[in-house]
């Protein structure tokens, strides 16, 4: 009984010694716009992001251009990998058009988005192109309360 615990205890102490340097990386799953016109681009695609360390699965929407990895893998090699076949890639640009708080502004509305899609952009950006400080005026004016009356007359 004190031999199995002191091996354990010593065992414990070396390992809490040499502590790792390498960070294990986390699940994540990685979503890529990924330009496939047929079979043979969507095959090539898939071939050579399985192959990749850490990669548990890879799903491919040819319709919408979509690539999804999932694994234990950094975003940025993933991205490298696909644009190392030739096929022209970047991390997927779009989020459900529900989302968004103006989805028809001039920064979001893209014509080659998905259906029910629209270009990720910061919230901020597309709220302050579209509503300056005379509108809030303007808003400030009339009273929900009171629709019959305003700040005008």
């Amino acid at each position: 009984m004190g031999v199995g615990y002191t091996l354990d205890y010593f065992s414990g102490l070396l390992s809490n010694g040499h502590k790792k340097s390498k960070k294990r990386r986390q699940m994540q799953t990685v979503e890529l716009k990924v330009r496939m016109d047929c079979e043979g681009c969507e095959l090539k695609v898939k071939n050579a992001l399985s192959s990749m360390k850490g990669v548990k699965s890879v799903e491919i929407n040819r319709k919408e251009q979509k690539v999804t990895v999932s694994g234990y893998v950094e975003a940025n090699k993933v991205l490298k990998r696909a644009q190392s076949t030739g096929n022209k890639s970047e991390v997927w640009p779009y989020v459900p058009y529900n989302l968004v708080l103006n989805p028809y502004t001039a920064q979001v509305y893209d014509k080659k988005a998905p259906p029910g899609y629209v270009r990720k952009v910061d919230n901020t950006t597309a709220t302050a192109t579209t509503m300056n400080h005379q509108d809030d005026h303007y808003i400030a004016m009339f009273s929900d309360d009171n629709p019959n009356s305003c700040s005008i007359m």
